[in-house]
């Protein structure tokens, strides 16, 4: 079995792993209302993916 002959020291270790990072979530705007979201996602907003309305939201009546 290999053994490295000096140990590695924390500079080393951690300029290999600056590559390993999490990146933000993408969004897009949504063609009917313009609200951000996640792409491939129906719309939190006014509930339509892809042109469709999948999602049928309640309008509160106004008293």
């Amino acid at each position: 079995m290999a053994v490295p002959f000096r140990k590695t020291s924390k500079t080393s270790k951690r300029m290999r792993r600056t590559h390993y990072k999490i990146s933000e979530n993408q969004t897009t705007k949504c063609p009917k209302c313009g609200a951000d979201i996640r792409p491939h996602r129906v719309c939190s907003e006014c509930g339509n993916y892809k042109g469709k309305e999948e999602i049928v939201k309640k309008e509160e009546a106004a008293n």
